[in-house]
């Protein structure tokens, strides 16, 4: 899957997407990571801290309904234990660890701290996404069958409510 390049800072724009494909306002500053090739918001990039001060879990967010759609039919199919058990992915998922706890400033988060253990597999896509690509990352997309939209999730997602 080919991303569509990061967005740097949201604009007004940005955060009323991002806000209604989470269904809330945003509990962190963030950065758009990566669009998808509609130019809406599909992976985030949260700060380490929540807005009151907090560390915050989840460094990346999988933005995208439909990759997460996608990703969460994986997971209710066990994809995270075969991912735990897959015997070729053990090397690349302690390095996706590694390098996702290094992102939140040295706070301990969970599923940073454990090699051997997926925090879940949105995460760990919206994390290899958000770097350029990863070895965990292609396992779930090829696994899961994401692929981008024909139509914006945001586009989708106001042309509903409207």
């Amino acid at each position: 899957m080919t991303t569509a390049g990061s967005g740097g800072s949201p604009d007004s724009s940005d955060r009323a997407a991002v806000a209604a494909l989470l269904g809330r306002t945003p509990f962190t500053d963030f950065r758009v990571a990566v669009r998808c090739p509609h130019g809406g918001p599909a992976v985030v990039r949260n700060a380490p801290l929540a807005l009151r001060g907090k560390p915050f879990p989840t460094r990346d967010w999988l933005a995208c309904r439909a990759l997460g759609e996608a990703v969460s039919r994986l997971e209710a199919a066990g994809g995270v234990r075969m991912l735990e058990e897959d015997p070729g992915m053990r090397e690349a998922l302690a390095a996706a660890n590694a390098r996702h706890q290094e992102l939140h400033a040295g706070y301990r988060v969970a599923g940073g701290g454990d090699p051997a253990h997926v925090k879940c597999l949105h995460a760990h896509l919206a994390f290899g996404l958000g770097e350029g690509g990863s070895p965990v990352a292609d396992w779930i997309l090829e696994r899961s069958g994401a692929r981008w939209p024909e139509t914006c999730c945001v586009e989708r997602l106001l042309g509903d409510a409207g």
